[in-house]
C-alpha cells in the first residue's frame, strides 16, 4: 500500500509525515521546503502478529508495511507550473490513495499560503488543481480514441467513459464523484487519474482538541461533511503531538497516549483508515522459522492469496489449511487445533478472511 500525503504549503504535511515515518524530512516554516518526494516505510502495528511472535519464537518477524510519499506542497496554479506544478502532480499519479492534511487550527506563528484557515478552501484548492491536470490527460486520451475508434469499434467503451468523465471534470468535479462500475475504471485504469484515487482527509488539529473537543470545530465540521458527501475517509490527528510521540519508545508512548486521554496515535488512524478505502484486509503465517502479515483485497481467493507469498503457491495450489486466528491463540498450538476440528480444509473457492492464519500445500 501507498499513501501520498498532499496539501497546501505549512499545513502540517512534513511534520506529520517526519512523525510516522522518522524519516527526517524537512519541515521549515515555509513553502516548498520539501523538493523531492521524501518516502518512508512504516510497519503495520498488528497486536495479533505480536502474538503470534510470543506463541512461536521464530527467526525472523515480517509485519506487513505501508509506503508514505511526502509530496511538496500543492498551491493555486499547479497544473499550469507554478510552485513546484506538474512534477508533484506526476508524483501523487504512483500512490494508491491521497492523504490529503488540511490545516485546521489557528496559529499566528505559522503563515498561511492563502492567508487564513478555512478548510474547505483549501480542499478546493487542491481538487482544482488534480481536475485540471486529469482534464488535460483526459482531453488529450478522447481526441486519440476518438480517431482510433473510427478503425477499431472495440474501443466505443473506452471513449464513453472518457466522455463521461471529460464532462464531469468541466463541471468542477472530482472523477470519483461519478461513482463508476468496475468494468469503466477498467477502462480508463491506464491514465492513472488524480481524482479517482480515494482520499482520507486527515484534520491537523491543535493539541488541546485531540480529546475529542475538535468534533465542535467549525473547520473540522466542514471537512467531515465534505468527506462524507464524496463517501471518503476522515481522521482528525495532531501532527505536533505526533512528533512529539515520534520520540518516545512503545511503553512512553502508551503513557503519553493515556494522559492525554486518547487509545490510538494518529498513525494508528490513518493505517486502519488505508485498509479500509482501499478494501484491504491481513491473513498470517505463523511457525517456528517466520511469523508474517501479508495484505491482500478483501474477497480475495485462496489460491491467489497464496501467490502473494510465491507464484509457485498459485500455480500449483491443492488446498489451504486454515484456522482462525482467535482459535489458535485459545487453543495454544496447531495441533490442539487440529484434534478440536477447528483447522479446515479449504480449496479454490475459499475467500480468505482478515486474520485467518494460513498453510498453503501446493506442488509444482
Amino acid at each position: 500500500m501507498k499513501l501520498g500525503i498532499v496539501g497546501l504549503p505549512n499545513v502540517g504535511k512534513s511534520t506529520l509525515f517526519n512523525a510516522i515515518t522518522n524519516a527526517g524530512a524537512d519541515s521549515a516554516n515555509y513553502p516548498f521546503c520539501t523538493i523531492d518526494p521524501n518516502v518512508g516505510v512504516v510497519a503495520v502495528p498488528d497486536s495479533r502478529l505480536d502474538k503470534l511472535a510470543q506463541m512461536y519464537n521464530p527467526e525472523k518477524f515480517t509485519p506487513a508495511v505501508i509506503e508514505f510519499v511526502d509530496i511538496a506542497g500543492l498551491v493555486r496554479g499547479a497544473s499550469k507550473g507554478e510552485g513546484l506544478g506538474n512534477k508533484f502532480l506526476g508524483n501523487i499519479r504512483e500512490v494508491d490513495a491521497i492523504c490529503h492534511v488540511v490545516r485546521c487550527f489557528e496559529n499566528d506563528d505559522i503563515i498561511h499560503v492563502e492567508g487564513n484557515i478555512d478548510s474547505l478552501r483549501d480542499v478546493q484548492t487542491i481538487d482544482i488543481e488534480l481536475i485540471l491536470s486529469d482534464l488535460e490527460i483526459v482531453e488529450r486520451a478522447v481526441e486519440r480514441t476518438t480517431k482510433a475508434a473510427k478503425s477499431d469499434k472495440k474501443l466505443l467503451d473506452k471513449l464513453a467513459v472518457l466522455e463521461k468523465v471529460k464532462a464531469c471534470l468541466e463541471e468542477g468535479k472530482c472523477a470519483r464523484s461519478l461513482g463508476m462500475s468496475p468494468e469503466e475504471l477498467h477502462e480508463i485504469d491506464e491514465f492513472r487519474l488524480l481524482t479517482l484515487k480515494p482520499v482520507i482527509y486527515v484534520a491537523n488539529i491543535s493539541e488541546d482538541e485531540v480529546n475529542g473537543s475538535y468534533v465542535n470545530n467549525p473547520q473540522y465540521i466542514k471537512l467531515a461533511e465534505h468527506a462524507k458527501s464524496e463517501n471518503s475517509e476522515i481522521i482528525a490527528v495532531s501532527a505536533q503531538i505526533e512528533a512529539e510521540l515520534a520520540e518516545l519508545d512503545n511503553e512512553e508512548k502508551k503513557s503519553f497516549l493515556a494522559d492525554l486521554g486518547i487509545e490510538e496515535s494518529g498513525l494508528d488512524k490513518l493505517i486502519k483508515s488505508g485498509y479500509a478505502i482501499l478494501g484491504l484486509i491481513s491473513f498470517l503465517t505463523a511457525g517456528p522459522k517466520e511469523v508474517r502479515a501479508w495484505t491482500i483485497t478483501k474477497g480475495t481467493k485462496a489460491p491467489a492469496a497464496a501467490g502473494k507469498i510465491h507464484s509457485d503457491f498459485e500455480r500449483g495450489f491443492i488446498r489451504a489449511e486454515v484456522v482462525s486466528f482467535d482459535d489458535l491463540v485459545r487453543e495454544g498450538d496447531r495441533n490442539k487445533v487440529k484434534e478440536k476440528g477447528l483447522l479446515r480444509s479449504e480449496g479454490k473457492e475459499y475467500v480468505m478472511n482478515d486474520g485467518d492464519v494460513v498453510e498453503f500445500l501446493f506442488n509444482v
